[in-house]
This record gives structure tokens, sequence and C-alpha cells, in this order.
């Protein structure tokens, strides 16, 4: 029976075919996009970190938030503190497109991540080529050569790479590649249903030496404080801040911070 995963990777893998240039051209914008920044030096920060997204729909929740300019959003998060602004490129689930993550990235200083279904070897140095920093590789989407292959690609281009897991077994496979920033999504991918388990499940179980992001579900201050107990580093939030009236108190709130200027009692 064929799952949302299933569908979704379909439409990426037509959508790919139908925007593809050739390898010397598309060799050609690796080479004079902008230089990497260090995405896991970003993650890696003392206290809980933010990545920030900018997402228009989803394939659970449908249309989000109407963003008629996403730069202006991302320089928002920055300027609330996040760590990674995060930009969905694909279209047919989620409303985004490459212009987008172009957008973005000429509009802030912070690590960009494209956190998009990478399924093919093009779209690795695709994502490389919009000046992405950072590249999302979901095991569940992935056969095991794919996902080794993808990201020593991904590190050679000189992307940070994260690697996104969903019970134990997909755990392990990301620990057989070396991943050094492993993101435990709640949202099962194949369904869509939120398993509220997953973090305190999951976290605990990666290696402390790597980043631990708590991805997808995350609405509130207390959810955060709980993913943090279990070993969360930074967490992933986009519909939360997407549907905010503003962004930057609702970063601010999630993470326990005071707003810059706000004077203590």
């Amino acid at each position: 029976m064929s799952t949302v995963l299933d569908s979704i990777v379909a439409g990426v893998i037509e959508d790919v075919k139908a925007r593809e240039v050739s390898r010397a051209e598309l060799l050609e914008q690796v080479a004079i996009a902008p230089k990497v920044r260090d995405a896991h030096a970003a993650l890696a920060k003392n206290g809980m970190q933010i990545i920030a997204e900018v997402k228009r729909a989803s394939p659970s929740k449908g249309e989000l938030a109407i963003i008629a300019d996403p730069a202006q959003l991302a320089m928002s998060y920055e300027s609330a503190g996040a760590a990674v602004i995060s930009v969905l490129t694909e279209k047919r689930r989620f409303g985004g497109s490459p212009e987008d993550l172009l957008e973005v990235r000429k509009a802030v200083n912070l690590p960009v991540l494209r956190k998009d279904f990478t399924v093919t070897e093009y779209q690795v140095y695709e994502t490389r080529a919009l000046g992405a920093d950072l590249i999302l590789l979901i095991v569940a989407a992935l056969s095991d050569a794919q996902l080794s292959e993808f990201q020593a690609l991904s590190r050679e281009l000189g992307m940070s790479v994260l690697v996104e897991i969903h019970n134990e077994i997909e755990l392990e496979r990301a620990l057989s590649i070396g991943a050094n920033i492993i993101g435990v999504n709640a949202r099962n991918l194949k369904t869509l249903d939120i398993n509220d388990d997953a973090f305190s499940t999951l976290l605990p179980l990666i290696p402390g030496d790597r980043i631990r992001v708590a991805e997808s579900g995350i609405s509130t201050r207390s959810q955060v404080i709980s993913a943090q107990a279990a070993g969360a580093k930074a967490i992933l939030v986009g519909e939360t801040l997407v549907r905010a009236g503003d962004p930057a108190l609702a970063i601010n709130s999630l993470l326990g911070r005071k707003p810059a200027g706000t004077v203590g009692i």
C-alpha cells in the first residue's frame, strides 16, 4: 500500500526531472554558490538553539500562512536569535520554491537549511548551488547506499548534514554512516500522525557527542523543556512560527528568553 511518504517522493522525483539542467551547468552553479556557513557550529553553541522555518504549507495541515516575503520573515527570525533558517523549496506539498531559499540566503547571515526530501544525487548538488549550508537526509526515504553516498557528497561540497530518524532502526542506520547532527521527527511521514513519545524515547539513545534536534509538533515552552531534558540541543519549528502574529516573540517564548530591551524586575 502506498504511503504519504511514497507519494511525496514520487512527486519530488518528477519535479526534479522537470527542472534538471546539464551536469556541466549544475557544477558551474555550485562553483559560484555563496561560501558555506558552518551550520554545525551554529547549532553547537551554548544553550538551546532553534532552527526557524519558512514554511507556507504542509501535507498534514494544508496551507499554514501566506508568506509574501520569505526574506523578511527570515530576518525576523535572525533578529530573535535563531541559529539556522530552514526553507522548504518543494512546491506541491509545501508551497515553496528554490527562489525562496535564494532570497533568504541573501537576506540573512545565518546558515540556511534546505529542508526538502532529498532523494536524488542531483538534489545534493542543487542544494549547494542554491546556497544552502545544511541539507536534510531522511532515513525513511533513502536506501543505505543512498544515505551514505549523499552524506559523503554533501560533506565534500562543504555542507553540514541533518539526518532525520523516526525509530530505533533508523537511528542505527544514521549512526552507521557517522551522522553528527541527528533529528528526531515526531511526525510519522507514512501516516502523518504525531508520536508524543518520540523525543523522550529516541533522543536519549543518540550519543551525547552528536547534535540532537527535536522536530515537529512543538508549540509550547513546556514541550521545549521536555525535549531539552531528553537531550535535545536544538528544536526545529515551522507551523508555530509562521502562524504567530509576532514570530520573534514566539521564538523568545519557546526558548524562554526575554525579548531584547526587556528589563528584569
